[in-house]
């Protein structure tokens, strides 16, 4: 396999994008998600229409242990991976006490651990050649607390934290380390995060556009890339340290009720 892309939540939304665009630049991958007919279809599709190699692995990353074995079976089949692509992940709407712990458990295993875990098993080898780029998804919930999403944009902040340490880390290696954040995307995400009827994603944009930005920002080595905002989110993002923290923390409520 030649240029190997790792790529998690690879069977629907901006997962599958990030498939179909490595594809087309040529590249040879290993999708991961749960669904496995959805990744036999995806292989199907992508290696009659870009002669590339595809090789699928079903695995629920939001269980514990599930990072190291998805590792374990990639090294057994000799496979080197060039990139990785942390794209799995998912969210939950409601007062924290309410929802299920176990739910948001799985939450913050899929969107934190599974995620570092990964990166720690294949960094080395990436050390080892001084070369590869890693794409972590995070989100523009990264930037600020959420009521109403407390555990997700808790963890969003994790991963954009995590990225942009290792990229300092990394800054005198051939590896970079790159974050993307969407807004509101077209994705099953928000169907999962009981998302669906609010304001937030009453707008939403192309997974596929927000695919190929982070693709393109992870390729040039950025730091950070932002997708899928419109100018007033933009607006507030630059806003966010001028605003006292008690009607910020009001808004972001407002904006995730349905």
């Amino acid at each position: 396999m030649k240029n190997t892309a790792l790529i998690t939540g690879a069977s629907s939304g901006i997962g599958k994008e990030f498939a179909t665009i490595h594809a087309e630049k040529g590249g040879d991958m290993v999708l991961v998600a749960r669904r496995k007919e959805k990744l036999e279809e995806l292989k199907s599709e992508l290696e009659a229409k870009h002669s590339v190699s595809v090789k699928i692995i079903s695995k629920d990353l939001s269980v514990a242990g599930s990072a190291k074995e998805l590792y374990d079976e990639i090294e057994s089949e000799g496979i080197q991976i060039d990139v990785l692509i942390n794209n799995a992940g998912f969210g939950l709407r409601g007062y924290f006490h309410e929802l299920p712990w176990d739910r948001q458990q799985q939450m913050m295993q899929l969107n934190m651990i599974s995620l570092s875990e990964l990166t720690h098993l294949f960094l080395p080898q990436m050390m080892a050649r001084n070369s590869g780029k890693i794409l972590n998804v995070s989100s523009t919930a990264s930037f600020m607390p959420g009521p109403l999403q407390a555990v997700y944009f808790a963890t969003k902040a994790y991963v954009t934290f995590l990225g942009n340490a290792l990229a300092e880390e990394l800054k005198d290696t051939n590896i970079t380390v790159t974050n993307l954040m969407p807004g509101a995307t077209e994705t099953e995400f928000a169907k999962t995060a009981d998302m669906e009827k609010t304001d937030l994603f009453k707008n939403a944009f192309s997974a596929r556009g927000v695919a190929q930005d982070g693709y393109d920002g992870m390729v040039q080595g950025k730091l950070d890339v932002i997708s899928g905002v419109t100018g007033s989110q933009k607006m507030m993002q630059y806003m966010l340290p001028f605003i006292p923290k008690k009607t910020l923390l009001a808004q972001i409520k407002k904006m995730q009720e349905a």
